[in-house]
């Protein structure tokens, strides 16, 4: 499991949680990065006109600051995705304190997913936040059930062999990717059972929307150790809940 590093340096790691922000939420003004960093205004201030000045960030007319050209993504998917996170964050909450693990809310991009919200248990030994992280899609719970909800052409374009040339190791055996997701799909849930880091165990479940499309997926990561196939059923039971209530939610702002 991953852990922060001995060396750690807080500004770096503050600029850092920014530009992730930035990227995945949209505009940010001062206020609020200091209030999400819980550091001084000024301080805020001085990380914010760092990242205009490497490009990560730039700032509007209304002194709000945005993504700049080394983040940007369109104005509209930054809207759905900050509405997204605003919705499932309670929900979240609400799950990790049902189940005592971490839990993740991902989004598909590419083949890889973006871990866009986290909410952390408060065992000692626990899943770390992984917002703003990336993975390949095809190791990560959610990543597997969000590919399961798409037209084989599509795997075939994510996974074909030129895609792959320089990292043919990487590549998984399309047959095989075929018949996992088959089986997420009927299923309706996946498993990461330490393929992308050992020692971890993640349960996914899929959020849908707009006629049943997988939109975003959430999942419960927990050390491999305490999990077992006798907690399996619970963990299923309760991500469906929440999955159901997050759907509800955004269908109920349109």
């Amino acid at each position: 499991m991953k852990t922060s590093p001995s060396y750690a340096i807080a500004s770096v790691d503050h600029a850092l949680q920014l530009a992730t922000v930035l990227q995945v939420e949209g505009s940010l003004g001062v206020k609020e990065a200091a209030e999400r960093l819980g550091v001084a205004r000024s301080t805020a201030h001085r990380l914010l006109t760092m990242l205009v000045y490497r490009d990560f960030a730039v700032q509007d007319d209304r002194r709000r600051y945005l993504a700049g050209p080394v983040l940007s993504l369109g104005a509209q998917s930054q809207s759905r995705t900050a509405l997204l996170r605003t919705v499932a964050l309670p929900h979240l909450e609400a799950l990790v304190e049902r189940v005592h693990e971490t839990v993740n809310l991902q989004i598909l991009a590419g083949d890889h997913v973006r871990f866009i919200a986290s909410v952390e248990c408060t065992q000692a030994l626990r899943v770390g936040d992984r917002t703003g992280m990336v993975f390949p899609a095809h190791l990560v719970s959610g990543g597997k059930l969000m590919l399961a909800g798409l037209p084989d052409s599509q795997i075939e374009a994510y996974y074909a062999e030129d895609k792959w040339a320089d990292r043919p190791g990487e590549r998984p055996d399309l047959d095989a990717l075929r018949r996992e997701l088959r089986t997420v799909r009927e299923r309706g849930f996946a498993i990461n059972a330490g393929r992308t880091e050992a020692g971890l165990t993640a349960i996914g479940r899929g959020v849908r929307t707009h006629g049943d499309q997988v939109e975003a997926a959430i999942s419960v990561s927990m050390p491999t150790v305490r999990f077992s196939e006798e907690r399996l059923s619970h963990l299923i039971s309760v991500l469906a809940l929440t999955a159901r209530d997050i759907e509800q939610d955004l269908a109920s702002r349109g």
